[in-house]
């Protein structure tokens, strides 16, 4: 961590998660998509790699985070427009792929949390 910064425990403690959560489900996406098309049949073959590139995608950009660069919170929102796409183009509904959204404005909720630890502020 850079020296006189301090981030926010709700920022580390989101970061954290973000990153198990985000590895986890790139997991499940590449070894057990059999599971994952049970639900969703008419899926193609290619939404379940391209969904673990975006989780893989989050990882790194949480990583970054953690590191105090800017660009992983501009990551996070790339990473989570394609999930959005791809969620349109297997057919979810307008509000299931909404849904996936959300997780980048909690992300931005944390960056603004704290006065001295206002974690956007101090962002390089």
């Amino acid at each position: 961590m850079s020296e006189g910064k301090q981030r926010h425990g709700c920022f580390t403690a989101w970061l954290v998660l973000m990153i198990v959560v985000n590895s986890l489900t790139a997991l499940m996406f590449l070894f057990g998509s059999a599971a994952i098309r049970q639900n969703l049949p008419n899926a193609p073959a290619w939404t379940f790699p391209v969904l673990a590139v975006g989780c893989i995608i989050n990882v790194v950009c949480s990583i970054a985070l953690f590191q105090w660069k800017k660009w992983g919170f501009f990551g996070c929102i790339a990473s989570s427009i394609l999930a959005f796409v791809v969620n349109l183009a297997i057919g979810l509904n307008i509000i299931q792929a909404l849904l996936g959204l959300f997780g980048v404005a909690i992300l931005y909720g944390v960056l603004q949390i704290g006065k001295e630890k206002k974690g956007w502020n101090q962002l390089e």
